[in-house]
């Protein structure tokens, strides 16, 4: 995959984060803040001040995740994030980790 196709399918990850996550504060599920710098999402958990840092590593070509559950890399595998370690998928994985932090079941 060239870097411009990567860092398109970042951003489309990035987005479709953002938008879930805003619609679950939106609707009173989550109380919870994201923003925006760059390559870099943090997700902060209003009500226990914990967050999640989700970012692009173009030179690796993967997205990164630091959860209180650690940190974890995601490679596109098709049309997929996969886990570097596990194999799970990135939008499971990362829906597992807010579930976690947020004490809300969420499913991205």
């Amino acid at each position: 995959m060239t870097e411009t196709e990567f860092l398109a399918r970042a951003e489309q990850a990035m987005d479709r984060i953002e938008a879930a996550l805003e619609g679950l504060n939106n609707a009173g599920e989550l109380d919870v803040e994201c923003a925006r710098s760059g390559n870099v999402l943090e997700i902060e958990f209003v009500d226990n001040g914990t967050k999640i840092i989700v970012n692009s590593q173009a030179a690796m070509q993967e997205l990164w995740v630091a959860a209180k559950s650690g940190g974890f890399h995601f490679r596109a595998d098709g049309e997929r994030w996969v886990d570097t370690r596990d194999g799970s998928e990135f939008f499971a994985a990362l829906s597992r980790m807010i579930s976690a932090q947020g004490g809300v079941q969420v499913e991205l």
